[in-house]
């Protein structure tokens, strides 16, 4: 199911009504719509360019960078729903957009290198230097820079952008989403024919993994749509640069093939929205209509003529394959221009969602009490 191309001051969701969220002190935002009973909040401010985010088992909140080269390690020490506390953890790295903890160290992308930083809540104030797992993926920038999780199976999964808007390049490791173990070794191409994503997840019902995908410009301001998609084996092939959205032969690379050879997207999200971070909510602060549903951060156009995005999606995974979509949060974007743009999402213990913004430098908190 396509996304509703709602306009960006539309209130009415599929499964509700937004309504303006009034914030006493903070104007900045009074614009932001959300479902009846949420609210929205400033976590932690002067994050420069908050990209992913990954959480350690102490609470802590490790947080990339792409143009600042940087990464923090936020601490909410009291519980209030606001992080007092901001280290700075790595500078210099290439891009470190994609963090992700694992057995107590935390793992960062930087473009070629996947490196760590061991011991890392032991060391916040005096951070490790980087060590280098994995140093062989490309090192092109366009599209370089890659979010990183580890999946049920204890893999480090790591996407690998096509080095371009549209080709198919010689070599096979672009355009896909590979894995490995910790310590580097084992790569593995688990999805081919994906241009590129900067978010997945897996499914906690049966850990089948879930991602976003970008699709391409430059094929005017209504196609293709962006994707949502989900893995049932490993090698599946997504379409990139062959067909788009599922039924949309590439004006190039699409002669003489069949969109039917690819596996199509779970949802088709709207044209050039850019979503990244994803999570499936696991938690039970929420009501029950969005548990297991994935919540998307949607970064929003760069060239289309009407800017749309700028907001979070909500997808619920329906029992054929597909996913049922609707908006969930927005208001970023106000009379073509965008103060803010959702990069990622990340649930907290205590249920609520936590949103990074790499233009506004802020992370939010959004919860739910009960109207």
């Amino acid at each position: 199911m396509r996304l509703s191309l709602l306009p960006p001051l539309a209130l009415t969701l599929l499964g509700g009504v937004c309504q303006p969220t009034m914030f006493a002190g903070d104007p900045r935002l009074d614009d932001i719509r959300l479902p009846e009973g949420f609210r929205i909040s400033i976590y932690a401010e002067n994050v420069p360019n908050a990209r992913g985010m990954s959480l350690g088992p102490d609470g802590t909140v490790y947080v990339g960078s792409r143009d600042e080269g940087s990464v923090y390690a936020l601490r909410d020490t009291d519980g209030d729903g606001i992080a007092e506390t901001k280290h700075v953890i790595s500078t210099g790295l290439e891009l470190p957009v994609g963090v992700a903890y694992h057995a107590g160290d935390l793992y960062v992308s930087a473009v070629s290198r996947i490196v760590k930083l061991p011991a890392i809540a032991d060391h916040l104030a005096d951070p490790p230097a980087p060590v280098t797992v994995y140093d062989r993926f490309p090192a092109e920038k366009h599209h370089g820079w890659k979010y990183i999780a580890f999946g049920p199976d204890g893999k480090l999964y790591v996407p690998v952008g096509a080095p371009c808007n549209i080709c198919l390049s010689a070599d096979s490791i672009f355009a896909t989403i590979t894995r490995m173990n910790a310590d580097g070794t084992g790569l593995e191409v688990v999805a081919h024919g994906v241009r590129n994503s900067v978010g997945f997840d897996w499914d906690p019902r049966d850990g089948s993994l879930w991602f976003t995908e970008n699709g391409r410009d430059w094929m005017g301001d209504d196609r293709p749509d962006c994707e949502l998609d989900h893995v049932t084996a490993v090698g599946q092939h997504f379409g990139y640069p062959f067909c788009h959205q599922g039924d949309l032969l590439d004006p190039e690379f699409g002669k003489g093939k069949d969109c039917a050879d690819y596996v199509p997207p779970a949802a088709r999200l709207g044209p050039h929205v850019a979503p990244l971070g994803m999570k499936f909510y696991r938690g039970r602060a929420f009501p029950e209509r969005y548990r297991n549903a994935i919540f998307i951060a949607e970064h929003g156009s760069w060239n289309r003529s009407m800017p749309i995005g700028y907001r979070i999606a909500v997808a619920f995974p329906q029992a054929d394959g597909t996913a049922a979509t609707e908006i969930f949060a927005e208001g970023w974007l106000k009379g073509g221009s965008a103060w803010g743009r959702p990069v990622d999402v990340l649930e907290l213990p205590d249920g609520s969602l936590l949103v990074s913004d790499d233009v506004a430098d802020m992370i939010y908190r959004i919860a739910y009490a009960a109207p």
